[in-house]
Order: C-alpha cells, then structure tokens, then sequence
C-alpha cells in the first residue's frame, strides 16, 4: 500500500500557490503533517482526497494515477475535514445511516457496522441522541465514525483537535493510535504535541513546501546540542527574541526560563538541554535557527 505525490502544485491565483512542487511518498502508519497556519495542510489534504484537481503533478495510488481514475482512492478513502457539519436533529445512528447510504454501502452491513463504530468511538451510551446536543469532541467522534465506514484503507484526518479541550483530545490521540496498523493515517495540525503522541513519520510543509519529511528521533537528532535554557528578567524577553528562536518562555519567581534553539548558548546560558519535538519543529520551520 502506497501513495506517492510527484511535483505537485496547486494554485489558485497567479502568483498565490496553495502547494508547489511537492513530492513525497507515504506508507502504512500514522503521519502527522505539521505546519503552521496557512502553510498548505488543508489544500495538500483536498488534493490527495481528490476534492479539487492539482495544477500539476501527479498521484498515485498503488500505481493507479488518481488524475484518470479517482475512485481507485475514493472507495478506499475515509476523510474527516477540517469543518465537518452535522445535521443537529439526527443521532448518531440516523446521521451514520445517512451518510453509509450516500457512500453506496450495502443495507445488510449497515446497521451492524454502524453500532459497531459507535461503540468503537465510545458514544455507545449517546447513539440515539440527537447530534445538536453533543459536545465539541463527541461531534469529531462522530467524524471519525463517518470517516470508517467504508473500512477505508487510508485514513485522512484535517485539525481533528482544534478547539477540543485536554481530555478529549487525548482520548482522539489514542483512538488514532488504535486504528493505525495495516493502513494509511494522515494527521494535520498545527500541534505539534498531537503529532509526538502518535505520528509514526512526520512531514514538515511551509509555505506549501516540502521542508523535512523524517522519523521522530531523526527530527530529534537534527536538534541535539542546540537547545538551551536561561533566565532573563522580563524587561529583556523581548529584546532576546530579536536575536535567538525562544522555544518557549515561562514566567517565574527569579525571572523568565527561556529555551533556545541556538548553535551556541546565550549569555549564561545552561546545557545542551534534551531536545523536544517542538524544538525540532521551530528549528526546521524557521530554516535552521537565526
């Protein structure tokens, strides 16, 4: 099973590109997507979802090239996008229902597979209300169980946390990792901790450009040696920041503890500390520190 992306480029006006030249090739597992807003994720998640067409390139899936046939993908495809509606009135199990009829699913299989996703997502108890009263997680729950009824072989989630309060989205992080295994599970977001909970590969895009596309202890390594820690007073944070990539900035008692990407330490600077996912993230994404 394999998706290969070969130069492919989306734009949408003259000199406002969405995704270009991007290639990549993605296997079974769970790959998070990381970016900032605006650098490209939702677009390259429309095209590889064949919703809109590229500009150029190509897409293939186990060969087949998506551009003449599509549906060799769309059968075999789960999608929870970024906006996902629901109709309030419906539950959970008239919405499902609904939508497995849409996707052409054989009316024997429904009922059961649609209980059963249910159950799966952990909204057993909440089927038969309707979907208006259900809270901002139980609502993606609902996503993700739209998005598996066809059993799809590749798995496309958009910002599935945005907006979710800490519970709910670790209960989404692992429902994620329970369903990787033998299929394909791309993971958008702007978060990186999502991302370091579950992604198997990571794939870093800016400015819809392929930065870095990598295992997490090779993100990891390519920042080893360059984090620090140091503590200023708060008149000089700003100051600071105009010179070093802060990683972060926590207001205490003796002053503010920065950490810093940096090849060399600042000023009384203490470590090389442990790099963090999120240190490799800002490393990569402001092109390698200042």
């Amino acid at each position: 099973m394999k998706l290969s992306i070969h130069n492919l480029s989306k734009r949408y006006k003259q000199n406002l590109w969405g995704i270009k030249d991007f290639s990549l090739d993605i296997q079974p597992g769970v790959i998070g997507l990381l970016g900032p807003n605006g650098a490209g994720k939702s677009t390259l998640m429309k095209l590889v979802a064949t919703i809109t067409q590229p500009t150029t390139g190509r897409m293939l899936w186990n060969g087949c090239d998506l551009a003449e046939k599509p549906n060799c993908l769309r059968r075999e495809l789960g999608y929870l996008p970024q906006d996902f509606g629901i109709y309030p009135h419906l539950n959970a199990v008239e919405f499902l229902e609904y939508l497995a009829a849409l996707k052409h699913l054989s009316p024997k299989e429904v009922e059961e597979k649609v209980h059963s996703l249910l159950d799966l997502v952990n909204l057993g108890d909440a089927r038969f209300r309707p979907l208006g009263g259900y809270s901002g997680g139980m609502k993606q729950r609902v996503g993700i169980a739209q998005a598996l009824l066809n059993d799809p072989q590749m798995l496309i989630v958009d910002e599935p946390t945005a907006g979710l309060d800490p519970q709910e989205r670790v209960r989404f992080r692992n429902l994620l990792s329970d369903l990787a295994g033998e299929r394909i599970i791309i993971l958008s977001t702007h978060i990186v901790p999502d991302v370091e909970a579950v992604a198997t590969d990571i794939v870093l895009i800016k400015k819809g450009k392929l930065v870095k596309h990598a295992l997490p202890e090779e993100l990891l390594e390519d920042v080893e040696g360059k984090v620090w820690e140091t503590v200023l007073p708060s008149a000089e944070l700003m100051h600071f920041k105009q010179q070093y990539l802060v990683g972060s900035a926590v207001h205490r008692s003796d002053g503010v503890h920065v950490r810093v990407i940096a090849e060399n330490p600042p000023p009384d600077g203490e470590g090389p500390c442990p790099p963090t996912l999120e240190d490799a993230y800002l490393f990569h994404i402001q092109e390698g520190g200042r």
